[in-house]
């Protein structure tokens, strides 16, 4: 029986169904827009030409693993509150790409993976878009250029004039009064998100931003599979006056309106109408450390436009290479098994990308 579906799991929503086109193009016909509304995929499928087929899927029920017999790659655009589907597909064979930002769900995939690692599992492909992603792979870059890394700090900027989907505006609206864990000198501690800014200059197009801490799950990876002592995540949005105005409200204690069910609901509908600024987005990676004896400092900054474009087009070119290539079976992060080299070419195509590399001394 032939394995070679490509399954989209929300495949009609903001991000899937843009990397449901970019992959239909490349394997018309083999790519299946999948949720949990058949009406909605026939409607997006509608649109496609016969690239890309509807097929009706609920994550939170139990996997039918026959389903599966078919399908060589699932990428999952939704979020998730437990393993047992992203379980099913690796124990199948069925190689795994997540979109997520979920820390905690990560970490859970992580643990599940490095239990039953076999020869025959798929490959389950974690950190994959923009942050965490292209963040993953600039941090990378920055440790590859340094001998020894002793910080680093990863900042993101959002354009609030962008076209958000609701999932994001959701579990943006839901972390704003949130607490998490980050490494801190090897040590685990806890911080609060929209806490402890930082000024960051994003460069004359974009200038200088406060930032603050959010819980993207780029900073607890990055602290393992690198070996970085101290890794932070901080967010600002392009109009640096709003960035201070949520952090002020956290600070005074608004955020316990966010848990009453209207509430929140009514701030999500303002995210998503929201109209002033603009479309553009930036990441900057800071790392510090030493080449050879001498201290020093890599920048990275990356920006652009359309940072749910620029997701899935990073998204659509890991799932080509999990489906053309053979990578190790078990559970990987993005900059474990990829670099910013492979993605170089058509990432400068479609945003501005500036490397500096800073010592001491010279």
């Amino acid at each position: 029986m032939s394995k070679d579906r490509i399954v989209v799991v929300g495949g009609y929503g903001h991000v899937g169904a843009t990397i449901c086109k970019n992959l239909g193009n490349a394997y018309p016909g083999r790519v299946y827009a999948a949720g949990r509304s058949l009406e909605k995929a026939e409607a997006f499928c509608r649109e496609e030409d016969g690239k890309v087929l509807p097929l009706q899927l609920d994550i939170h029920k139990p996997l039918d693993q026959s389903m599966l017999e078919k399908v060589k790659l699932v990428v999952m655009c939704l979020d998730q509150t437990d393993t047992a589907f992203v379980e099913g597909c690796v124990r199948n064979g069925t190689h795994y790409l997540d979109i997520s930002a979920n820390g905690h769900f990560l970490t859970q995939i992580e643990q599940g993976g490095s239990q039953t690692e076999t020869k025959n599992m798929g490959t389950a492909m974690l950190s994959v878009g923009l942050a965490p992603g292209l963040t993953n792979l600039l941090a990378g870059e920055a440790h590859r250029l340094l001998d020894q890394v002793s910080e680093l700090d990863i900042f993101i900027m959002l354009g609030l004039g962008d076209r958000h989907g609701r999932a994001a505006i959701e579990w943006t609206v839901d972390n704003l009064c949130t607490s998490y864990e980050v490494i801190n000198n090897h040590r685990r501690v806890t911080v609060e998100s929209m806490t402890e800014g930082k000024l960051v200059d994003f460069g004359p197009e974009l200038g200088k931003k406060h930032a603050y801490r959010f819980p993207f799950s780029d900073q607890q990876t990055l602290a393992r599979t690198l070996g970085i002592p101290t890794v932070s995540t901080r967010l600002c949005f392009d109009l640096d006056g709003m960035t201070r105005v949520v952090a002020a409200l956290r600070s005074i204690g608004i955020c316990r309106l966010l848990h009453q069910s209207k509430v929140r609901e009514v701030t999500i509908e303002a995210f998503g109408r929201w109209k002033m600024g603009d479309d553009r987005f930036a990441i900057k990676v800071e790392a510090r450390g030493k080449r050879g004896t001498n201290e020093a400092t890599v920048e990275c900054l990356l920006y652009g436009r359309d940072q749910s474009n620029i997701t899935a087009m990073v998204a659509a070119a890991v799932a080509k290479s999990l489906y053309e290539e053979a990578f190790p079976p078990g559970v990987h992060h993005l900059e474990q098994l990829f670099s910013l080299e492979k993605m170089r070419f058509w990432l400068e195509q479609e945003a501005s990308l500036t490397i500096f590399v800073r010592e001491a001394g010279l």
